[in-house]
């Protein structure tokens, strides 16, 4: 099973503690959606990931948006352990299951690090 280096949990838990503390809803998705690019490899955090994005989705009376993260929740690990998940996907139920999608530049400098960080 893939293992995230401590940077790349540092790098996944800034945005999760970014969603939990905005003020804004459309801020929060912003920073589940970052997190849920770092974590895709991560069946872990990949699935914890998820289980945020379902649990936002209700507060908001999403339902839409719940049961896509209902079905984002069952293939998550299964993906991630196999390595079959669309790279810069944001994990949003607008967004395909397969459909990969650009990572933001600093978003990618910053997971280039933090993989490498990891080597060291």
């Amino acid at each position: 099973m893939p293992t995230a280096t401590p940077a790349i949990r540092e790098l996944y838990n800034r945005d999760m503690a970014a969603a939990r503390t905005a003020d804004d809803d459309q801020v929060r998705w912003v920073h589940l959606e970052r997190a849920h690019i770092v974590s895709q490899p991560y069946p872990l955090l990949h699935t914890r990931n998820h289980i945020a994005m379902l649990t936002l989705a209700i507060a908001q009376h999403d339902r839409r948006e719940a049961l896509g993260q209902i079905v984002r929740i069952i293939v998550a690990a299964p993906g991630s352990l196999t390595g079959r998940f669309p790279e810069g996907n944001t994990g949003r139920a607008a967004a395909g299951l397969f459909t990969p999608m650009p990572i933001p530049t600093d978003l990618a400098d910053e997971i280039s690090r933090a993989v490498g960080a990891g080597d060291r």
